[in-house]
C-alpha cells in the first residue's frame, strides 16, 4: 500500500520514472559523454568532461545507482577527493561534468529529483594573475625584433589574442591601406599614397580561425582493437595533429585595428617570409600562415610555447604563462580608459564580466590615481602663490 500511494503521488506530480533496467552512475555518464556531450562541444570541453568522468566521476561513484544517488553520496565522494589532495580546480571540474550530466538525466526523467542541487559548488581557489608591466612589454618586443617570427609576440601584447588564434592567422587575413601623409596645401605630387615621403599606414586584422593541437583517436574496430595503448600509435587513427577551428565564440570572430608600427612590423616580417619562402623552393608548403615554420608547415603550439619562454629569458622577465600576455593586453587597455563595450571587441569576450578576471590594476595605474587625488586634495585653489596646505597643515 505505501509502494501504490508512492507511485500515485509520483503520478500525480508528474515524476514517474521510466520502466526498465535501472542505470548505474557510471552508465549513465559514459552514455551521457559519448553520445550528448561529445557531438556537441569543443574539443577542449571535451577533454576537460573526459578526465572527470574517467579519473574522477566513475571509479568514485560509479556503481551507485542513478535513481537511488543522494546528494550526501557526492559530498562524501568530494570529501573524499579533498582528502586524498585533490586540488579545487579539479573538484571544480568534477563538480561541472557532474552537474551537466545529471541535468542531462532530469530532463529525460531518468531522474525525478536531481541530488546535485542541493550541493554546493567547490570553492575554487584564485590565484590574482599579475600582468606584465610596460618596462616588461618593451623589453620583450626589444629582444623579439630580432628573433624569428618576432611580431608573433607584439601581436600577442598589442592585441592579446589567444595563442590558437595568433598562430591560426593568415596574410589573407590582414588587411593595410597607405595614406598620404602630405598637407593639401603642399602636396608631395606623388600617386600612390605609400610613395609619399609623409606617408602613414592603417591596417586591419581579421580574426577566423584559430590552431590547435588536438589528441589521435584510436580508429580500430571495437571487436578488434589494434592493441596500442596510445591513440596515435593506432593504424587507423584519426582526428588528432594539427586542426584548424573556429574561433572560442561567436564574439572570438572579430576585426582588429593594427597600431601603425605594429602593421610595419608584420610588412618586415612578411619580406623575412619571402625570403624564406625563396630558400626553401620546392619544400616550401605555401598555406599562407603568417607565422610559419621554414618550410612553410604552420607553428605547433608546443614549439609556440617554447620560443615563448626563450623570449622571456633573454629579455630578462619573470616567469609567465603565454596567456598572461592576453591579460597584459587586457590591462593595457584600462591603462588607456578604453570603454569597456570596445574591450569587448578587441578581446572577444561574449560577457563583459570577462573583464574583472582579465584586467587587473597595474601599480603604473595605481600611482597615477594617487598623484591625481594628491592634486585633488592637496592643492589649493591658488596653487602657485606660496600658500598652498603643507603636509604639516592637513588635518589627520
Amino acid at each position: 500500500m505505501k509502494k501504490v500511494r508512492k507511485l500515485e503521488r509520483e503520478r500525480d506530480a508528474g515524476t514517474v520514472r521510466r520502466p526498465g533496467q535501472e542505470w548505474t552512475v557510471e552508465k549513465w555518464v559514459m552514455h551521457w559523454y559519448e553520445t550528448i556531450a561529445v557531438p556537441n562541444v569543443r574539443y577542449k570541453t571535451r577533454s576537460y568532461y573526459w578526465t572527470a568522468v574517467d579519473k574522477y566521476i566513475v571509479p568514485g561513484i560509479g556503481t551507485h545507482k542513478l535513481t537511488r544517488l543522494e546528494s550526501e553520496h557526492i559530498e562524501r565522494f568530494y570529501a573524499r577527493l579533498r582528502n586524498e589532495g585533490a586540488k579545487s580546480a579539479t573538484l571544480q571540474q568534477v563538480h561541472i561534468a557532474l552537474r551537466a550530466s545529471l541535468n542531462e538525466a532530469e530532463r529525460r526523467n531518468r531522474i525525478t529529483r536531481n541530488p546535485i542541487r542541493a550541493v554546493r559548488s567547490p570553492k575554487i581557489e584564485e590565484t590574482e594573475i599579475e600582468p606584465l608591466t610596460v618596462d616588461d612589454a618593451r623589453a620583450i618586443l626589444h629582444v623579439a625584433h630580432d628573433r624569428r617570427n618576432g611580431v608573433r609576440w607584439a601581436i600577442a601584447l598589442a592585441l592579446g589574442l589567444r595563442q590558437g588564434e595568433a598562430i591560426g592567422l593568415k596574410w589573407t587575413d590582414l588587411k593595410v591601406q597607405w595614406h598620404h601623409g602630405c598637407g593639401v596645401a603642399e602636396p608631395c605630387g606623388k600617386k600612390r599614397p605609400e610613395d609619399c615621403p609623409f606617408a602613414q599606414v592603417t591596417g586591419m586584422l581579421t580574426v577566423r580561425r584559430a590552431l590547435q593541437r588536438q589528441t589521435w583517436q584510436h580508429g580500430c574496430d571495437p571487436d578488434k582493437k589494434c592493441g596500442r595503448k596510445r591513440g596515435a600509435d593506432c593504424p587507423a587513427r584519426h582526428s588528432g595533429g594539427l586542426v584548424v577551428v573556429e574561433p572560442k565564440s561567436r564574439a572570438g570572430r572579430r576585426v582588429l585595428s593594427v597600431p601603425p608600427p605594429l602593421v610595419l612590423a608584420l610588412l618586415e616580417h612578411r619580406k623575412v617570409q619571402d625570403a624564406e619562402r625563396q630558400r626553401a623552393a620546392d619544400v616550401w608548403q605555401d598555406d599562407d600562415w603568417m607565422f610559419a615554420q621554414p618550410t612553410g608547415r604552420p607553428t605547433d603550439p608546443r614549439a609556440d610555447y617554447g620560443e615563448w619562454k626563450d623570449v622571456l629569458k633573454a629579455a630578462g622577465v619573470r616567469e609567465a604563462r603565454l596567456h598572461d600576455a592576453r591579460h597584459t593586453a587586457a590591462t593595457f587597455l584600462l591603462v588607456l580608459g578604453v570603454a569597456q563595450r570596445a574591450v569587448m571587441d578587441v578581446m572577444g569576450w561574449s560577457k563583459i564580466d570577462m573583464a574583472q578576471r582579465y584586467q587587473h590594476v597595474p601599480d603604473e595605474l595605481r600611482q597615477s590615481i594617487a598623484t591625481q587625488l594628491g592634486g585633488l586634495l592637496w592643492t589649493g585653489p591658488d596653487d602657485g602663490d606660496g600658500d598652498e596646505p603643507t603636509a604639516a597643515s592637513v588635518p589627520a
